[in-house]
């Protein structure tokens, strides 16, 4: 199977994808507890306000007719309007967006950054003290969540040192880089730690393996064999994994917004549940689907490219 059939047959899984989220979180919306019209209006609204509200979004509707509608405005990107907020929920997702693609890419590079050069030091010294530091070191990252790796970073690095802004963002991108790097700092030690343990010890298995003896035995130079064949080789299973916690990653970037008043789509989300926002939780669910499943397809054609065995 070549790499164009491996993409086409990854493109009908995300178009299933899209409709079972949407049909998930339509269902999940309706049964939330609470009104969002009485929340609107108050108790005191009349039962003609109430009757005119409910028909303005569309809850006099059925079921099977909210969810069509519903459709229909998410294939043509049209999420409607916020009812907190009285704009439209496109142009909120726009302005929200790219802060948390800014922090959420920012925090891949970082974990990527740490995990790969201690993998390569616990791997090459296996059972000794570096690697027994490294995994103790992995292994506590890992134990503690992230909202309270985020809470020391911010008490110790910004609020003790001042080294860090508090919160917020910056007024263009090279402030965000120095305002995000704490919150993206945070989002990284825990993926840092995941992407270590299955980076060395997939270093380790192909160390071990007969081609590399081969390579070594040539005459190749030991950075010529660790970068063209080991490194390689030992990055499929580590790629595939870090597409894998993608939507972790999104997970913790909507805790991390809120610990570090990141105004990003994480912070709405969590703004628009306790207003009962539907549009605005159903355009944002559904955008984040689309994403995490977009790199997913990345992962498969990137993983092709390192794995000729995949695409054969």
């Amino acid at each position: 199977m070549n790499i164009l059939a491996i993409l086409a047959r990854r493109l009908l899984h995300i178009a299933a994808t899209v409709v079972l989220v949407a049909l998930l979180i339509f269902v999940l919306m309706h049964f939330l507890p609470g009104d969002p019209v009485m929340m609107l209006l108050g108790d005191r609204a009349s039962d003609e306000q109430i009757a005119n509200m409910r028909h303005r979004l569309g809850f006099d509707r059925s079921v099977v007719e909210q969810f069509w509608e519903f459709l229909k405005m998410t294939a043509s990107l049209q999420f409607g309007e916020s009812v907190s907020m009285k704009v439209p929920v496109i142009s909120l997702i726009v302005d929200r967006l790219p802060i948390t693609l800014m922090l959420t890419s920012m925090a891949v590079v970082l974990a990527v950054l740490i995990a790969a050069p201690l993998a390569f030091i616990a791997a090459l010294r296996q059972g000794g003290i570096a690697d027994a530091i490294i995994r103790v070191i992995s292994q506590v990252s890992l134990s503690m969540p992230v909202f309270y790796i985020g809470l020391i970073l911010l008490i110790t690095l910004a609020a003790g040192l001042r080294w860090f802004p508090v919160g917020g963002i910056g007024e263009n991108f090279f402030q965000n880089l120095y305002y995000l790097f704490l919150p993206a700092l945070t989002l990284a030690l825990s993926l840092s730690a995941i992407l270590l343990r299955n980076l060395r010890e997939a270093l380790i298995e192909v160390l071990q393996a007969d081609y590399v003896s081969f390579a070594t035995a040539k005459g190749l130079m030991r950075h010529t064999v660790l970068g063209r064949h080991v490194l390689r080789n030992a990055w499929i299973s580590t790629i595939t994994l870090l597409g894998l916690h993608v939507g972790s990653l999104v997970g913790g970037a909507v805790i991390t917004e809120t610990v570090f008043a990141i105004p990003g789509v994480g912070r709405l989300m969590i703004d628009s549940i306790f207003a009962r926002d539907y549009a605005v939780v159903q355009g944002l669910t559904m955008i984040l689907a689309v994403m995490v499943s977009i790199v997913f397809l990345a992962v498969d054609a990137l993983q092709a490219l390192l794995d000729p065995r995949v695409s054969a």
